[in-house]
């Protein structure tokens, strides 16, 4: 039975939708018209679409390269998290939820290929128009797709998702939602949304990924309440257990009505996927080693180069390996909260990113092993690192003279640092001449504000002990100039909590990238983000500059307008010091049960759960 969030009450708005659109057929079923007939007519169905240019797959394309349709069926996958987790609903602000429900039990309309910059492709929507203004997008439903309970899914189901997420969920889809127009029920199977009143060209494919939850078996009234049952979904598994704070199982369907749709072939191929959540690094690691999950991606350098030497890993048992992937890897730093009055200030924050000594850190902390972050799109030629600012984007950056600094734009820049050696005097006097300048000043062995003799002191919350060591590492240098930063290691469900009211003075983050970043910068860097609690805009950038490079970049018409428009925004982050950039791995460090398969070939985005299967006995 369907928990509270997920009772048979039916959204009003929905219901309007419906009356409307089952009055509609009525009315050209008097006059004889058939109104499906008469779209299909006027509209130019495809089996894909991308961000820019065509798709690369063809219509009757048979699996994605990346995914083996050989791969045998069975067995179960146990997946590992740190922290803890106190609802299943990933859409509101409110809790703490793992992937399970938007990954595994509901499904887009359109699914996304891993190879590909952008480009999606038939889920439950079997086609899609969509006109070269991008003015509006229709898709036309699979006849085949069900819920779990049987319940075919409709356009009534689709619209209802809609609103209910542009009414009720994270500020990330209201934002992207709140630009349509008009939603249209041209009828059961067809659905159009109107576009007209926006220039955002990556909306159509947003659209193309939203979850389409059941109109008939969840009340949207009760969605933005936290949930533990799982919903009604058309996704291949469904919630068959759920222990809050501790696992969640999921077990694979049977009469799932996509298994042999391409976009699903060779994926999703355990009979069981369960997680299990440690509240501590250390023993996850150790949970692992005793066999007690299946597959581990490491990011800690110092445990991948001395942690891995156990009975498990010399008999057999676990496999490890190094995957070269191409895969974009985002800016990973430690971000400074500007809405502090201690760090609005931009030479502090250029100050106190001089003084992290990466050099030294790789050499003593990660064995050498990690790369140094440089760009907001790291590993892509959307980085602006290493090239000068080409005709289109000075162009795009001429009404902000003052946003992007002479070295970022020539593209000479790199972030700086002390020498490695643990004592570098030339840059931690450029960081004092900096702080200085800015009103601070030593008084004896603490540095403090010119006019109030206030400390400088501030708060580095950590969620992990990798954080921990990193950032104690940090406070050392920065203690040899006076300053105060202390250390704070929080439970997850405290760190969640802050992070959701930008409650802290410093974290470490890591923001992801896409070989084709769009909306979701908005709700990072944006002017309207910083304002809205549970966004990523973690640094409250609040420039006019990076608001107009994302509109630039979501309006671009071809991938070179793309690029400059990305490679613009790189240039106006950098030079607002909001994050001390950090480092990344080069490659994909992989450890997991010898009896797991993975496919040969590696796609850009990685290896997600979903491409696995366990080798048949």
């Amino acid at each position: 039975m369907p928990g509270p969030a997920f009772s048979r009450a039916v959204f009003p708005r929905r219901c309007v939708l419906a009356a409307l659109a089952a009055l509609a057929l009525a009315v050209t079923a008097l006059l004889g018209f058939d109104q499906a007939a008469a779209q299909d007519e006027t509209v130019t169905w495809s089996h894909g679409i991308a961000m820019h240019g065509e798709p690369e797959l063809p219509a009757d394309f048979s699996h994605f390269p990346y995914a083996n349709p050989d791969a045998p069926k069975g067995g179960r996958f146990t997946r590992a998290l740190h922290g803890t987790f106190d609802s299943l609903n990933t859409y509101i602000v409110r809790g703490v939820a793992p992937d399970a429900v938007p990954n595994y039990v509901l499904e887009p309309l359109m699914a996304r290929s891993l190879d590909e910059p952008f480009s999606l492709y038939p889920l439950l929507a079997e086609a899609v128009a969509l006109p070269d203004d991008r003015s509006s997008i229709t898709f036309r439903l699979n006849p085949a797709a069900r819920f779990a309970d049987g319940e075919p899914v409709t356009a009534d189901d689709v619209a209802f998702s809609f609103e209910t997420l542009k009414e009720y969920g994270r500020p990330y889809f209201r934002a992207n939602y709140g630009q349509v127009a008009e939603v249209e029920i041209i009828d059961d199977r067809t659905i159009r949304f109107d576009l007209s009143q926006t220039d955002d060209r990556e909306l159509p494919l947003l659209l193309g990924l939203m979850r389409v939850m059941p109109a008939h078996a969840m009340d949207a009234e009760t969605f933005q309440t936290t949930f533990l049952e799982g919903p009604v979904g058309s996704g291949p598994y469904e919630v068959s257990e759920v222990r809050p704070g501790e696992r969640l199982t999921l077990t694979r369907r049977d009469d799932y009505w996509g298994a042999e749709l391409p976009s699903r072939r060779g994926k999703y191929n355990f009979d069981t996927i369960r997680y299990e959540f440690f509240r501590d690094g250390n023993t996850m690691f150790e949970a692992f080693k005793t066999g007690l999950y299946d597959l581990r991606i490491e990011n800690d350098a110092t445990r991948w180069a001395t942690g891995y030497d156990f009975p498990g890993l010399n008999d057999g048992r676990i496999a490890r390996a190094e995957v070269p992937i191409d895969q974009p890897r985002g800016m990973n730093g430690f971000v400074f909260n500007t809405r502090r009055d201690l760090f609005s200030d931009i030479r502090v924050r250029e100050a106190l990113t001089a003084l992290f000594d990466f050099e030294w850190v790789n050499r003593n902390l990660s064995y050498g092993l990690m790369a140094r972050t440089q760009s907001y799109f790291e590993g892509s030629d959307l980085a602006s690192i290493g090239h000068a600012a080409t005709e289109a984007e000075r162009d795009l950056l001429a009404p902000f003279p003052d946003a992007v600094r002479p070295e970022i734009m020539d593209g000479t820049w790199q972030p700086p640092g002390p020498d490695g050696s643990g004592r570098d005097r030339t840059m931690a006097r450029f960081a004092m001449n900096l702080l200085t300048d800015a009103g601070w000043r030593l008084d004896g062995n603490a540095l403090r504000h010119s006019e109030s003799g206030e400390p400088f002191a501030f708060e580095f919350l950590a969620v992990s002990r990798a954080q921990e060591r990193l950032a104690l590492n940090y406070a050392q240098n920065l203690r040899r100039l006076g300053i105060d930063m202390r250390v704070r290691i929080v439970d997850d469900a405290q760190y969640w909590r802050r992070l959701a009211s930008f409650d802290f003075d410093m974290i470490e983050w890591t923001w992801g990238v896409s070989a084709s970043p769009g909306n979701e910068q908005r709700n990072r860097w944006s002017s309207v983000a910083a304002q809205n609690d549970g966004s990523l805009n973690f640094a409250g950038a609040r420039e006019p500059a990076i608001d107009a490079m994302i509109d630039a970049m979501l309006e671009a018409h071809d991938r070179e307008e793309f690029v400059a428009a990305v490679r613009a925004l790189d240039r106006v982050l950098l030079s607002g010091f909001y994050a001390i950039p950090l480092m990344h791995q080069p490659d994909l460090w992989l450890a997991h049960d010898a009896g797991l398969r993975r496919p040969d070939a590696v796609p850009m985005m990685g290896l997600p759960p979903e491409l696995w299967w366990r080798e048949s006995e």
